[in-house]
């Protein structure tokens, strides 16, 4: 059964502020919800499926549904890390296409920079089956991510100045977002001089880490007629799971080989239809290493892909995170796959900012990643267009 075209994104909502000390992650939960809702013109009476992840406090989507007053008839609490906000949007669409439900809320909230805990918990994490594997011989986020990208300059000659040019690209797209963390341009250079953190790695290779969150709104193309709101339809999805295959794992791919294919594949496009994407940027080492296994260009050619402003909007090779991102703008609660599809959206309402707007995008790709690159990870690809294709 295809998905293509009968889910809609009606509503997206991100947080404004970076730090939030004075809210608890629930709160912050509520306000995403409500600012998404009313961005669809639609209210809590209107949901009927409700979507969180790994953020949401207590009892995940338990706790939520009854703390934000909602009566819905469907739920659901899939975990893949950051990648799991695109996750839910695909399976509200499969929920939609099968007929099940009209309304879906997904919400991500977290407010790690003021001291509140990372997603799921330290003791989720060391009760996890590899912990004692892993962990206890320092194998954390960032070496993880560091190994990768020292892969993958041994295999295809990539350089420390090839990812540089990533964070360059989302610092220039930063400086025009005034709720960004980070709004100072750089130079490769001055990316190059920054602290090294995880050789080959340096801190500006890094995602910033902040408060705040976000939410979506996924809706039947019946109550996506009803609407006022420019709503995107959702033209394709796919979501794959990469392990260590019990120590045999390759630090140069993603699990994007298998749902970038899938999402273009049910949306009939390919990667050169793609005006503008939204690629997950945990790290610079991230989003080179995704674009190769999305299809923009060949596996080992990444480096050379991202040269000379190709990912800078609005009339690079391939415009990508243009509000900056998880590398400058917003990282929320450590989980950026929310963010992506939310400026997905604003570029094909055209509502990005101008000096960033992609001219006539009219196709958008939202990916996300969740987990290590050096272990185990979650991708999900979707596809997204300005208008349902017929």
């Amino acid at each position: 059964m295809t998905t293509s075209g009968a889910a809609h994104i009606a509503g997206v909502y991100e947080h404004p502020l970076r730090s939030i000390p004075d809210k608890t992650v629930p709160q912050i939960h509520a306000e995403v919800a409500i600012g998404a809702l009313a961005d669809a013109g639609l209210t809590m009476a209107d949901v009927d499926a409700y979507y969180s992840a790994g953020d949401a406090p207590g009892f995940g989507a338990l706790s939520m549904i009854d703390y934000l007053g909602l009566d819905v008839h469907h739920v659901d609490d899939t975990e893949t890390g950051g990648s799991s906000y695109l996750v839910h949007v695909r399976h509200a669409a499969q929920a939609i296409a099968a007929g099940h439900i009209d309304v879906a809320l997904i919400t991500l909230a977290g407010n790690p920079r003021s001291g509140g805990s990372g997603p799921g918990g330290s003791a989720r994490f060391a009760d996890a089956p590899e912990a004692s594997f892993e962990n206890f011989f320092g194998m954390g986020i960032i070496s993880g991510y560091a190994m990768a990208a020292r892969r993958h300059m041994y295999e295809f000659g990539t350089t420390s100045a090839d990812l540089a040019e990533i964070k360059v690209a989302a610092s220039t797209h930063a400086q025009h977002n005034p709720d960004a963390f980070l709004r100072d341009v750089v130079t490769v250079d001055q990316v190059l001089e920054s602290r090294l953190i995880s050789d080959p790695l340096h801190l500006l290779d890094a995602c910033v880490v902040t408060d705040g969150g976000g939410a979506l709104v996924v809706v039947s193309e019946d109550v996506a007629r009803q609407l006022d709101r420019h709503t995107i339809p959702v033209l394709g999805g796919g979501e794959a799971i990469k392990g260590t295959r019990a120590g045999r794992v390759d630090l140069t791919h993603t699990a994007a080989v298998v749902s970038g294919p899938a999402a273009f594949a049910e949306a009939g496009v390919t990667p050169a239809d793609i005006d503008y994407a939204s690629i997950y940027d945990s790290f610079t080492i991230t989003v080179l290493v995704t674009l190769e296994d999305l299809g923009f260009c060949e596996k080992g050619k990444g480096g050379e892909f991202v040269r000379d402003g190709a990912l800078q909007a609005p009339f690079g090779r391939l415009p990508f995170n243009t509000d900056g991102g998880g590398l400058c703008n917003n990282h929320p609660a450590n989980r950026g796959g929310m963010t992506k599809v939310i400026e997905a959206v604003r570029q094909l309402r055209g509502e990005a900012h101008p000096a960033v707007q992609v001219p006539d995008c009219e196709l958008a790709l939202a990916h996300g990643t969740g987990g290590s690159m050096a272990t185990r990870l979650g991708s999900a690809t979707l596809i997204l267009g300005r208008e349902a294709r017929r």
